[in-house]
């Protein structure tokens, strides 16, 4: 006689292969586990216990042998850079330091050191006022213990030098960051979509049939999505320039630069839809495995914001990614002038992941 049917146990046996089938699923794990706690690692490293870092520079002709100097190098919110004259004066009309500090010997004896700042127009206000503020906090610090019944050992000039300088403007960071992950997104999910829809409706084995070689059916695939999203980087910058001010140096040559930069980056991009749309057995495991490669470079690659906001550690990871590179190279062009040749470490290490994707593209390419 057989025993009696166990809704309880039925029940068990349903929640157990469903469990295991929800584990096997990637985009239920990416999406429930992956995102989340990677949305929690990026944006905890940059609260980072609510620091905050300034770069400056320190004039040549400064006097070094006093605590003044020795107190402020060892301020962790200061990161002092180190450079050419020539360069540092360039990185300060740029407004990519706060200002150059010099530390002068007073003539006159009282207080016994001067410090006199050089900074520009493209600097922000709140940012030298909380190095102002930063730099007579230490000198009070250094005559709590150094001096507590002399007059205090350094002052800092209220007259800061200015020169001029060109106004970074927020949508000079953010319009190359959006730009850069508007063609990583078309490159991979458009390609991948495409070339594996392409496949399972038996579309590319007709073609394979007709006289047409290979190579020219999908360059004919690829030059119709470099020409549609060429278009739309187009769009995108006509909008930021005259909606929002965005900067373009020298003007129509930058654009032009820019569009050549952002067709090799999708070219690139488009290896690794190659890739996934070989790789994916359904259109539900498409976004998974678009994900693994475009998602970390949504946050790390300074789409949003800069990547030194991160411990060093993660920065050495952030800078191997290719869409840090384009949006590098990018900003470097619209707003600094550089030309294709200037950036062109940005633009080799672009051209290695697009060798190292077409490789795996090509191995694993299927017709059909």
């Amino acid at each position: 006689m057989e025993g009696k049917f166990s809704q309880f146990k039925a029940m068990l046996a349903i929640t157990k292969a469903s469990l295991k089938a929800t584990f096997r699923s990637p985009s239920a794990v990416i999406f429930s586990i992956g995102f989340p706690l990677t949305f929690i690692l990026v944006f905890g490293f940059i609260g980072n216990g609510g620091t905050f870092s300034l770069d400056v520079a320190l004039d040549k002709t400064s006097d070094t042998t006093n605590y003044v100097y020795t107190a402020l190098r060892s301020v962790n919110g200061l990161n002092f850079v180190e450079n050419t004259d020539v360069a540092l004066n360039e990185d300060l009309e740029k407004g990519n330091i706060t200002a150059i500090i010099k530390i002068e010997k007073n003539k006159l004896g009282v207080p016994e050191y001067i410090i006199h700042l050089k900074s520009s127009e493209a600097v922000k206000p709140e940012d030298l006022q909380i190095l102002q503020s930063i730099l007579n906090a230490v000198i009070g610090n250094i005559d709590k213990v150094k001096y507590p019944n002399a007059p205090t050992v350094a002052r800092v000039d209220a007259n800061v030098q200015k020169i001029p300088g060109r106004v970074y403007r927020r949508i000079d960071f953010i319009l190359p960051g959006q730009l850069g992950f508007s063609l990583l997104s078309a490159g991979v999910f458009g390609v991948a979509f495409l070339f594996f829809n392409l496949r399972q409706q038996l579309v590319l084995k007709r073609f394979f049939a007709t006289p047409i070689t290979r190579p020219y059916i999908v360059i004919g695939e690829a030059i119709s999505r470099v020409l549609f999203q060429m278009i739309a980087a187009v769009v995108i910058i006509a909008i930021g320039v005259f909606a929002f001010q965005f900067t373009l140096v020298d003007g129509f040559v930058t654009v032009l630069q820019l569009l050549l930069l952002s067709m090799l980056g999708l070219v690139v991009f488009m290896g690794y839809g190659f890739v996934v749309s070989n790789v994916a057995k359904n259109e539900s495991t498409i976004p998974p495995f678009a994900n693994l490669f475009t998602f970390p470079q949504f946050l790390l690659s300074g789409t949003f914001f800069p990547i030194t906001v991160f411990p060093k550690w993660l920065q050495f990871f952030c800078n191997i990614l290719p869409l840090t590179h384009l949006n590098n190279a990018m900003r470097e062009i619209s707003f600094e002038g550089a030309s294709i040749f200037d950036v062109w470490s940005d633009v080799g290490v672009l051209v290695i992941w697009g060798i190292l994707l077409y490789a795996v593209a090509i191995k694993v390419f299927k017709w059909e």
